[in-house]
């Protein structure tokens, strides 16, 4: 089987292309990315010599070089996980993620609708995508599979659309495909732009902890190598044309997540019972900020038998003894040196 893993060199693909490297060595695996600022091969060191991966730059909103891809490869399979994810970045520059998580899925699904045209049998489109699509709750209720979309930013925005181009391509060409909806991801290899490894980052350099408003926004999470685990599982034993919610069972207040993290680093780093703590500074809040985000994941609980593998303060534990072993790691990621990497290969 050929499977192309778009975004595979990014924090989430390149978790999910290690697994399916090791775990499958009858698979060819193809890594797809750009190499953007999130992109990093220096990720993958461990696999790239493996005789079932090969990596490819290339971008997903340069249509003629996906068709010629496919062309070439022939792929079986696709798991889709390039995207532009920061919302942030999204509110200052929209465009960008129209591109990428718009433009670049539909490209990818024309693609495979014109090389699988004649024969849909084993094959497989899997797009992943978040739980921001479903909006904002209150105080109570859980995002289920059936709830409808209700995006706030231009993030969620793109990735809703991006959604719904693929459901439309299931119906419109029968194109088999899968969505998975996941909550917050955290763990190693993750870009210092994202809360968890911005606020380890910082409190090793003793920088400001910037939470926005008054920290309260709830947040659902997940170990990046549990949601690996997911994809892996609803890959191979998933229903076609099916949604399904993927989260940790695990909710957080932002600025409860923040004071746990802080008594772990400031443990760690053998400083003073709330030294890290007094770094908190609460600055002015994004707009359309959603309040709470909750995964009802019960679905792929009941049906595919998955469940989060370790607990957020072990997951915790594991992430930031991560970061304070691999330094050099982090450095070269927030200077930039990560990028010489590529050129040196």
């Amino acid at each position: 089987m050929n499977v192309l893993i778009t975004g595979g060199a990014g924090f989430i693909g390149s978790h999910v292309v290690r697994l399916f490297v090791e775990k499958y060595p009858d698979y060819n695996i193809y890594n797809l990315d750009a190499l953007t600022y999130a992109g990093n091969l220096e990720n993958l060191k461990d696999v790239e010599g493996f005789p079932n991966y090969t990596f490819i730059k290339g971008d997903i909103n340069d249509s003629g070089f996906i068709n010629q891809l496919f062309q070439d490869y022939q792929f079986d399979a696709v798991i889709h996980l390039a995207a532009e994810s920061h919302v942030d970045r999204s509110i200052s520059d929209p465009l960008a993620f129209v591109k990428t998580n718009i433009i670049g899925t539909v490209n990818l699904l024309n693609a495979a609708k014109e090389i699988w045209v004649n024969n849909l049998d084993n094959k497989l489109f899997y797009h992943v995508s978040t739980d921001e699509v479903y909006g904002t709750l209150g105080e109570t209720g859980l995002f289920k599979e059936t709830t409808a979309y209700d995006p706030n930013s231009p993030y969620s925005a793109s990735k809703a659309s991006s959604d719904h181009f693929v459901r439309a391509y299931g119906e419109t060409y029968g194109l088999p495909y899968i969505i998975t909806n996941c909550s917050n991801n955290y763990g190693q290899n993750q870009f210092p732009e994202k809360l968890i490894p911005l606020f380890i980052n910082n409190i090793m350099n003793n920088k400001p902890l910037p939470v926005y408003g008054d920290g309260n926004y709830t947040r659902d999470w997940i170990y990046v190598k549990d949601h690996a685990l997911a994809i892996d599982l609803v890959f191979h034993k998933g229903e076609h044309g099916e949604t399904y919610n993927i989260g940790g069972f695990n909710e957080w207040k932002n600025i409860d997540l923040v004071k746990v993290l802080c008594a772990q680093m400031d443990e760690k780093l053998e400083r003073p019972v709330g030294t890290s703590e007094q770094m908190i500074t609460y600055v002015k809040d994004r707009p359309g900020h959603d309040l709470r985000y909750a995964i009802d994941a019960s679905k792929i609980n009941t049906e595919l038998g998955w469940k989060p593998s370790v607990t957020f303060e072990e997951g915790l534990e594991i992430t930031i003894d991560w970061y304070l072993n691999n330094e050099d790691w982090l450095n070269n990621v927030t200077s930039g040196e990560y990028k010489n990497y590529y050129k040196k290969q």
